[in-house]
């Protein structure tokens, strides 16, 4: 019942910034940062929650449904549905699935620098991979030098093959297992709704976010934020919004693999 009434509440939310876009004509970059937040969220819940609505439609379906929903909470249901403790038990077994396809991003990038036909580019991309594979975390700066080599081929978004798209799909939580004419512009369009909540949350200041809305920030930029603390999530997502606010959309495919440079390493670089 708690559940339900917090998805009711937050379905008339949704409900009165549908009608706030509406009636001013807007765009959902123009909206703030909680608000346009909220509709990611809300529609990604949706979207996940209505296959078993669908099932459920039959008679005594619904028996079935909580059958499923009993053995398979991760899977079936949604975060409004879950105790405190399966949501941080949840979100760590997820991340650790995404964990596991970052080494699998770092050796597609190591595979396509050899491509980069600038050599003083493409020294630089090794040395940055190497510093990440040998467990150092990178420095924002260390990403801005190679900026150059994700503009064009063969790191560009555009020209990134169905693998590298499965696998960078994977990292945001995207099933890969979709038509290959549709993997990317789906893939696009999530990164460019991440670009314009970094670009919201800076007019806010993040400052200005509380604890939870932090550690989700991060959660979901890349970083397992549930075993940090407040103040190193805040600085790392000052980090990422330092990278992201120098590059623009057409830049997808750096601010994607900045997920993985920038996350890879971090919880081992506050221990030392």
């Amino acid at each position: 019942m708690k559940g339900f009434r917090t998805l009711l509440s937050e379905g008339k939310e949704v409900r009165t910034i549908m009608k706030k876009i509406n009636s001013r004509g807007l765009c959902y970059h123009q909206l703030p940062y909680r608000e346009m937040e909220k509709l990611r969220q809300f529609r990604r819940d949706i979207i996940k929650a209505l296959p078993v609505m669908i099932i459920s439609i039959p008679p005594f379906a619904n028996y079935f449904v909580f059958v499923l929903m009993y053995f398979f909470p991760r899977q079936i249901l949604i975060r409004h549905f879950w105790t405190a403790k399966q949501q941080k038990e949840f979100l760590d077994i997820n991340h650790k699935m995404r964990q596991e396809v970052y080494a699998d991003v770092l050796e597609n990038l190591q595979q396509s620098v050899p491509k980069i036909t600038e050599q003083p580019l493409q020294n630089q991309m090794f040395q940055l991979l190497t510093q990440v594979q040998h467990g150092v975390h990178p420095k924002v700066t260390d990403i801005e030098v190679v900026r150059e080599a994700f503009s064009g081929p063969p790191l560009c978004f555009s020209r990134l093959d169905v693998q590298q798209v499965k696998t960078l799909s994977r990292i945001m939580f995207l099933t890969p297992h979709l038509p290959s004419f549709y993997l990317h512009g789906r893939l696009r369009s999530h990164i460019f709704e991440i670009h314009y909540l970094d670009s919201a949350m800076l007019q806010l200041g993040v400052k200005e976010l509380t604890d939870e809305e932090v550690q989700r920030a991060c959660y979901i930029r890349g970083l397992n934020s549930t075993h940090l603390s407040t103040e190193d999530c805040r600085e790392w997502l000052r980090c990422w919004l330092q990278l992201s606010d120098k590059l623009t959309v057409s830049e997808a495919s750096l601010l994607l693999h900045s997920m993985v440079l920038l996350s890879t390493n971090y919880l081992q670089s506050l221990k030392k």
